[in-house]
Protein backbone atom coordinates (compact mmCIF):
# COMPACT_ATOMS: atom_id res chain seq x y z
CA UNK A 1 0.00 0.00 0.00
CA UNK A 2 2.83 2.43 0.76
CA UNK A 3 4.12 1.93 -2.75
CA UNK A 4 0.87 3.20 -4.26
CA UNK A 5 1.08 6.39 -2.22
CA UNK A 6 4.60 7.02 -3.44
CA UNK A 7 3.44 6.58 -7.02
CA UNK A 8 0.57 8.99 -6.53
CA UNK A 9 2.96 11.64 -5.29
CA UNK A 10 5.17 11.07 -8.29
CA UNK A 11 2.17 11.24 -10.64
CA UNK A 12 1.16 14.55 -9.13
CA UNK A 13 4.62 15.93 -9.70
CA UNK A 14 4.53 14.63 -13.25
CA UNK A 15 1.18 16.27 -13.95
CA UNK A 16 2.43 19.56 -12.48
CA UNK A 17 5.51 19.39 -14.71
CA UNK A 18 3.34 18.56 -17.72
CA UNK A 19 1.02 21.48 -16.94
CA UNK A 20 3.97 23.86 -16.87
CA UNK A 21 5.53 22.38 -20.01
CA UNK A 22 2.30 22.74 -21.98
CA UNK A 23 1.84 26.30 -20.69
CA UNK A 24 5.31 27.24 -21.90
CA UNK A 25 4.89 25.59 -25.31
CA UNK A 26 1.49 27.16 -25.95
CA UNK A 27 2.65 30.60 -24.74
CA UNK A 28 5.72 30.54 -26.99
CA UNK A 29 3.67 29.46 -29.98
CA UNK A 30 1.02 32.07 -29.24
CA UNK A 31 3.72 34.75 -29.55
CA UNK A 32 4.60 33.46 -33.02
CA UNK A 33 1.03 33.63 -34.31
CA UNK A 34 0.36 36.86 -36.13
CA UNK A 35 -3.38 37.32 -35.79
CA UNK A 36 -4.68 40.79 -34.97
CA UNK A 37 -7.85 39.32 -33.48
CA UNK A 38 -5.88 37.92 -30.54
CA UNK A 39 -4.52 41.24 -29.24
CA UNK A 40 -2.74 41.09 -25.88
CA UNK A 41 -3.24 37.51 -24.83
CA UNK A 42 -1.34 35.41 -22.33
CA UNK A 43 -1.52 31.85 -21.06
CA UNK A 44 -2.18 31.90 -17.32
CA UNK A 45 -2.14 28.17 -16.62
CA UNK A 46 -2.84 24.72 -18.00
CA UNK A 47 -4.57 21.89 -16.15
CA UNK A 48 -4.30 18.37 -17.59
CA UNK A 49 -6.81 15.80 -16.35
CA UNK A 50 -5.72 12.55 -14.69
CA UNK A 51 -6.06 10.49 -17.87
CA UNK A 52 -3.99 13.03 -19.85
CA UNK A 53 -6.72 13.22 -22.49
CA UNK A 54 -7.86 16.82 -21.96
CA UNK A 55 -6.06 19.98 -21.01
CA UNK A 56 -7.83 23.16 -19.96
CA UNK A 57 -5.84 26.19 -21.07
CA UNK A 58 -6.66 29.34 -19.09
CA UNK A 59 -6.07 32.59 -20.96
CA UNK A 60 -5.97 36.20 -19.94
CA UNK A 61 -6.72 39.11 -22.23
CA UNK A 62 -6.63 42.83 -21.65
CA UNK A 63 -8.85 43.62 -24.59
CA UNK A 64 -11.59 42.10 -26.68
CA UNK A 65 -14.63 39.95 -26.10
CA UNK A 66 -13.93 36.77 -24.14
CA UNK A 67 -16.10 34.56 -26.33
CA UNK A 68 -14.47 35.89 -29.50
CA UNK A 69 -10.98 35.33 -28.12
CA UNK A 70 -11.77 31.73 -27.16
CA UNK A 71 -13.24 31.18 -30.64
CA UNK A 72 -10.16 32.57 -32.39
CA UNK A 73 -7.68 30.63 -30.25
CA UNK A 74 -9.72 27.47 -30.77
CA UNK A 75 -9.15 27.86 -34.52
CA UNK A 76 -5.46 27.20 -33.80
CA UNK A 77 -6.14 24.12 -31.63
CA UNK A 78 -4.73 21.61 -34.14
CA UNK A 79 -1.69 23.84 -34.70
CA UNK A 80 -0.97 23.92 -30.96
CA UNK A 81 -1.41 20.16 -30.69
CA UNK A 82 1.06 19.65 -33.54
CA UNK A 83 3.64 21.87 -31.87
CA UNK A 84 3.14 20.08 -28.54
CA UNK A 85 3.54 16.73 -30.29
CA UNK A 86 6.87 17.81 -31.79
CA UNK A 87 8.18 19.59 -28.69
CA UNK A 88 7.07 17.47 -25.74
CA UNK A 89 8.06 13.89 -25.15
CA UNK A 90 4.62 12.54 -24.35
CA UNK A 91 2.81 9.57 -25.85
CA UNK A 92 -0.55 11.24 -26.22
CA UNK A 93 -1.17 14.91 -26.85
CA UNK A 94 -4.25 15.98 -24.87
CA UNK A 95 -7.19 17.72 -26.48
CA UNK A 96 -7.01 21.44 -25.70
CA UNK A 97 -9.97 23.29 -24.21
CA UNK A 98 -9.55 27.05 -24.01
CA UNK A 99 -11.10 29.15 -21.23
CA UNK A 100 -10.74 32.74 -20.05
CA UNK A 101 -9.28 32.90 -16.54
CA UNK A 102 -11.81 34.80 -14.42
CA UNK A 103 -9.40 35.66 -11.61
CA UNK A 104 -8.00 38.82 -13.22
CA UNK A 105 -11.41 40.27 -14.01
CA UNK A 106 -12.68 39.27 -10.55
CA UNK A 107 -9.69 41.02 -8.98
CA UNK A 108 -10.36 44.15 -11.02
CA UNK A 109 -13.99 44.09 -9.94
CA UNK A 110 -12.98 43.80 -6.28
CA UNK A 111 -10.59 46.73 -6.71
CA UNK A 112 -13.40 48.77 -8.27
CA UNK A 113 -15.77 47.97 -5.38
CA UNK A 114 -13.11 48.86 -2.80
CA UNK A 115 -12.34 52.16 -4.50
CA UNK A 116 -16.06 53.00 -4.55
CA UNK A 117 -16.25 52.23 -0.82
CA UNK A 118 -13.29 54.54 -0.14
CA UNK A 119 -14.99 57.35 -2.01
CA UNK A 120 -18.30 56.93 -0.15
CA UNK A 121 -16.76 57.09 3.38
CA UNK A 122 -17.28 60.41 5.17
CA UNK A 123 -14.19 62.56 5.69
CA UNK A 124 -14.71 63.02 9.44
CA UNK A 125 -14.27 59.38 10.43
Amino acid sequence: MARRRANRTREYQRSARLNELLREIIAEELERIEDDRLGWLSVVSVEVDNELTKARVYLSSLEGDDDEIVKVVSEYRSHFRGVIGRSARIRRVPDLLFRIDPSIRNGNRIDQILSELDMSEPEGE
